[in-house]
């Protein structure tokens, strides 16, 4: 005595795989639909930050959004709110990283100048060394970024960077002097 299933019809089949494909299809829709709707409320709030509303902006929201916000807060002078927004770019990889990190140095090296302008050069100083940060940060990211080269250049010349003594009083005790007069060049060396 054999058992044997009953053989499946073809129609039977075809009308499975047909409510397969249509359940498929739902879920893309679905999807799809869901990322359209997200897109377009970013669109809007980028759009009201645009146009000068101060509009928040969630700490996990996408990458596009926290650059909009930033640059808001930037053109506004409140770059210390500014800043994390950016550093969140950055630490994720963006590629928009690139963008804020050169734009907040330019907002940064704007005040840095109109403080220069009204002679107060000392808060001109930090100012202007978070600049260079900014701009080294973002010639890392993007190496051929001719702009972050120029301005960094510009900031370069108004504070010069001084290599940093280190103060360390017990390694200076330990350390004999090193006699730099044999690698001046110009001086003889014995040679006629």
């Amino acid at each position: 005595m054999s058992l044997r299933a009953p053989p499946i019809r073809l129609s039977r089949l075809a009308a499975l795989v047909s409510l397969a494909v249509l359940i498929l299809a739902l879920a893309v829709m679905a999807v799809t639909g869901v990322r359209m709707a997200l897109n377009a409320n970013a669109n809007r709030t980028i759009a009201a930050l645009a146009s000068g509303r101060d509009v928040p902006v969630a700490p996990d929201a996408p990458d596009r959004l926290l650059l909009a916000r930033a640059h808001f807060l930037m053109i506004r002078d409140r770059l210390d709110e500014a800043q994390p927004l950016v550093d969140r770019l950055a630490a994720s990889g963006s590629p928009l990283a690139v963008a804020g990190l050169y734009d907040l140095a330019n907002a940064r090296l704007a005040v840095a100048v109109s403080f220069l302008e009204k002679t107060e050069i000392d808060p001109a100083v930090p100012q202007v060394r978070l600049a260079k940060a900014g701009y080294r940060a973002a010639l890392v990211r993007a190496p051929d970024f001719w702009d972050a080269k120029y301005n960094l250049d510009i900031a370069m010349r108004l504070v010069r960077d001084f290599p940093q003594i280190e103060q360390d009083q017990q390694d200076e005790a330990q350390e004999t002097p090193k006699r730099l007069w044999t690698d001046l060049p110009g001086l003889p060396k014995g040679l006629p």
